[in-house]
Parts: C-alpha cells; structure tokens; sequence
C-alpha cells in the first residue's frame, strides 16, 4: 500500500498550491485536522499549518449487481414490551439490543438493523446497512461496521467501523480498519461461547484510522445520498489481496460494541450480558451488553453447506418453517439457501 504523505506548508503555500491544483487536475488534498498556532518571539502566535493527506482514489456508486443481502429483525414491532421479537442468540454470538440496558425503556432505531447488502467492483468491496430510523435529531449517531471471515472458520479477521457518519458524500472521517493479528477473535470455538472462557485482545491491530495509515484510500464511508437512514461503507479488495471467498456481516452500537473484545460472547458470560428475550427470564434483561445489533454472515464466493458459522438458520427453500414466517432465499448454483430471520 502506499506511504502517507505529510507535507507542512505556510498559510500562502497552500492558496498558491490549491489555485494549481484546480487548473491541473491534480488529486484533491484534505486536511486531516485543523490548523493550529505556535507561538514565536515577542509573543505573536504564528499559523502552523496542519498536515494534509493527499487522496487518490474514493470509491464510486453501487454496482448494479449485489452479492448477496440478509434481512434483520425488526425491534420497532415490540419495543413497546421492552423486548425484541427473536434474533438475540448470546450463546452464539448474535445480538438484538437497540434498547438501553436494565430497564429496555429506550429504544434506538438508528442503531436496529433491518438489511445489509453487500456489493463488489473491480476495486472495491462495499457493505450497505439499512437501519429502521435515524435519532431524534434526525442523525446516525452509532458505531456501524463490517466484519470480514476470510479464511471461512467463523473467526472474524477484518473489523472496518465508521463512528457517527454525518455526509452523503464518501469520506475517512471517523473510519477505522482493525486486524485480528494473533487470530484470536472467536476464541477457541468460532462464533460460539466458549466453555471453558477464554479471554483475548480482539481486533488489535490498527491499520487505518481516518485516512492516517500506509494507504489513506484503504476504507471511506458515507450516508446514502437517497436515504438518510441508510449507511455505506467502502473497502479496497486489497485489503484482502482480492479473495473472491469469504463471509461477511454487519453490525450496529456504541460504547459496547467495542472490538478489542471480539467475539463479545466470549468477553461476557450470559448472566452478565443479559438478553432481549423475555422468554428467556433466566438471563432476561438487558444488562452489561446493551445497544447493539448485528446480522447474519453473508456467503460470498462460494456454495454454503449451512454449516458455516455466522450463517443465519438455514432451511431447504422448498420446505421453510421459520417462527414468524420471515426468512430470504439466496440462489447459490443450483441451489437456494433459505434463511430464517427470526432465530
């Protein structure tokens, strides 16, 4: 990838540079942050101007085609009896709590995921997250991200996370790529609580934050330009050296959904994580992992058995019996992979 460049200028040096810029067609500099003063001899503060990151690639729209898509529950349905209506498995690593923990009095739309989608061109991967609302300030204010399998084991190896995007143009602002470098997210049982508990660090290593890293172009994000509760996520292909196989999912929260303790199943025991199922009144309620969402892991690249773990329920599609009759049907071959939205 390619080296970050940093370049110091004075105030004029960059009106000058700026006015080439537009004549020439050269890549457009963004500031990374804000100029700041120092001061100088006889106590006048002079301008220092920041660092500027230089962009050279941003990712363009959807593809027309998509790679496949997974329907999520819909809380909004059941928020009034402080519960969800299905989805929140702990036991194996799936959430449904945009609720606030002990009391479920507070629901989040902007943090319950309806769908994620996922898309791919020749340069980049794209992951698409709807959300059933936005904030009552009309915002996103959550953590929404992806988490990439690359290796098809159930433990995740890429985490990219944007925090609160606010543009529906693409942007790093608030974007971060974390890497699983000791390969011990999922812990000694993927995508399953681990008995006895192990402990570990999560997605360690940080390769992107903002544009800062060996490739400022690696991740962006952005609101959808045509639905303000929508969010966008862009990642280079190579990042992953181009795999055309892996499983990816989606997720949604704040201060919980932290990934240094990937996978939260195994960070928490059920009684202190709590659940969002009512017809569960052991581990009922909410407790100590609370406003968080995710989804199933969508297969790319291959024909799923069903047996991959982070795959939602899987039912032949001519014999579908899931609870609330919610479930999609994804062709993969000569086959279609059914899968239940409610377990």
């Amino acid at each position: 990838m390619a080296k970050l460049t940093k370049v110091l200028l004075s105030s004029s040096s960059v009106l000058m540079l700026a006015a080439l810029a537009c004549g020439s067609g050269t890549p457009t500099q963004i500031p990374v942050e804000n100029a700041t003063t120092a001061p100088v001899a006889g106590g006048t503060p002079a301008i220092v101007q920041a660092p500027l990151t230089q962009h050279e690639m941003t990712p363009g729209e959807l593809p027309a085609d998509k790679l496949g898509s997974v329907g999520d529950q819909d809380s909004s349905i059941t928020a009034a009896k402080k519960r969800a209506p299905g989805g929140d498995r702990f036991t194996f690593n799936r959430f449904e709590r945009p609720f606030n923990s002990v009391s479920m009095d507070t629901y989040f739309p902007y943090l319950d995921i309806l769908e994620s989608t996922v898309y791919q061109d020749d340069l980049w991967l794209y992951m698409v997250v709807r959300m059933k609302g936005q904030s009552q300030q009309e915002t996103l204010p959550g953590k929404y991200a992806l988490e990439l399998d690359t290796n098809l084991d159930g433990g995740g190896d890429w985490y990219v996370e944007v925090n609160a995007p606010s543009k529906t143009e693409w942007s790093v602002d608030g974007v971060r790529v974390l890497f699983d470098d000791n390969d011990d997210v999922g812990g000694t049982l993927s995508m399953h609580t681990d008995d006895p508990a192990t402990t570990g660090n999560g997605y360690e290593k940080s390769v992107f934050d903002s544009g800062q890293g060996d490739d400022p172009d690696l991740a962006w994000a952005r609101i959808s330009p045509a639905d303000p509760t929508v969010v966008q996520l862009a990642v280079k292909r190579a990042m992953i050296d181009n795999d055309t196989t892996f499983m990816i999912n989606a997720w949604a929260g704040a201060d919980d959904m932290d990934p240094a303790r990937f996978d939260l199943s195994d960070s928490y025991t059920h009684e202190q994580a709590g659940t969002s199922l009512t017809e569960l009144p052991i581990y009922y309620p909410i407790k100590e992992v609370s406003e968080l969402d995710n989804a199933c892991r969508i297969p790319v690249g291959f024909q799923p058995t069903g047996n991959e773990p982070g795959l939602c329920p899987t039912k032949p599609a001519e014999n579908v019996a899931c609870a609330s009759e919610q479930y999609i049907c994804i062709p993969f071959g000569n086959q279609v992979i059914c899968y239940c939205i409610d377990n």
